[in-house]
């Protein structure tokens, strides 16, 4: 049974990332566990937090937390396909990252899936908030649902890397299961600037990836373009790309690509979802 945290904050962005998660895990069972927390933040004055009193909380910011919880699994319950699926609905008054690790260990949660509104660009909605916080500080696998994107069968996963990281079989084993899940092809993808050749060190790298996804459908690709996220752009819309596999340890590729502050053109940043993982 796997564990899947589903932090929430009641807008439309996070309804479509509770949606997508329930279709994407539609055949396999989950306990989904879906968490609200109210900001310390958003009580606390100059440099200190306030807590009120613990029966202020449980009248007000508690209890009406939990109500508007309880009308999101009333919600959740109309659609289909839910029937693997158990549900449990969580409160929390606390920092976010501390309410979200606390989940994690109590439940031992596999994945965390959060959405994001990236119509203004991700830098400017990401970076800062919730879930950057939670892709950089949480050593938890972390599946990133963009507005707009709706969920297909993901026929083809991108896998952006520049091969100067050895990649534990440990995280490469979490990417098989997700291309197993629906019979997708792993697309493996570098972008390079033109004439740039892989050193030694890279091509071992290669040839690792290569053996170790030698019995599932996968392929290698370069594109050769100045700009990392201009070339995976290109790379999206030329294939039928339907998710996008980060590596947290890749820092420089991994901002790039996630983190770029000019977003013009850049569309994967709210149509395809993210699974960043963690060594």
């Amino acid at each position: 049974m796997k564990n899947i945290l589903v932090p929430t904050d009641f807008s439309e962005n996070s309804w479509n990332a509770t949606k997508y998660a329930l279709d994407f895990f539609k055949n396999t069972p989950c306990n989904f566990y879906l968490l609200h927390v109210t900001l310390i933040s958003n009580y606390a004055g100059g440099e200190s937090p306030i807590f009120p009193a613990d029966a202020i909380l449980e009248k007000t910011i508690l209890k009406q937390a939990k109500s508007s919880l309880i009308k999101l699994l009333k919600k959740i319950r109309k659609l289909p396909n839910i029937d693997k699926h158990h549900f449990y609905t969580l409160t929390n008054y606390n920092f976010f990252i501390d309410a979200v690790r606390n989940q994690i260990e109590e439940k031992n949660i596999d994945l965390i899936v959060m959405g994001t509104k990236g119509a203004s660009g991700i830098n400017k909605v990401i970076v800062g908030s919730n879930t950057g916080d939670l892709i950089t500080q949480v050593q938890c696998p972390v599946l990133i649902v963009p507005e707009k994107a709706v969920f297909s069968i993901p026929k083809e996963i991108a896998f952006p890397t520049d091969y100067n990281i050895f990649y534990q079989p440990t995280i490469l084993k979490y990417i098989s299961e997700f291309t197993k899940m629906y019979d997708s092809a792993i697309r493996i993808l570098h972008i390079a600037k033109k004439d740039e050749k892989l050193t030694e060190f890279q091509l071992e790298n290669k040839d690792f990836l290569n053996d170790y996804f030698l019995d599932e459908k996968h392929s290698f690709h370069r594109i050769t373009s100045k700009k990392i996220e201009t070339g995976v752009q290109c790379f999206v819309e030329s294939r039928n790309i339907n998710l996008i596999i980060m590596i947290a340890k890749n820092l420089n590729l991994f901002q790039r690509i996630l983190f770029r502050a000019t977003v013009e053109e850049i569309s994967y940043h709210i149509e395809i979802p993210f699974l960043v993982l963690h060594e």
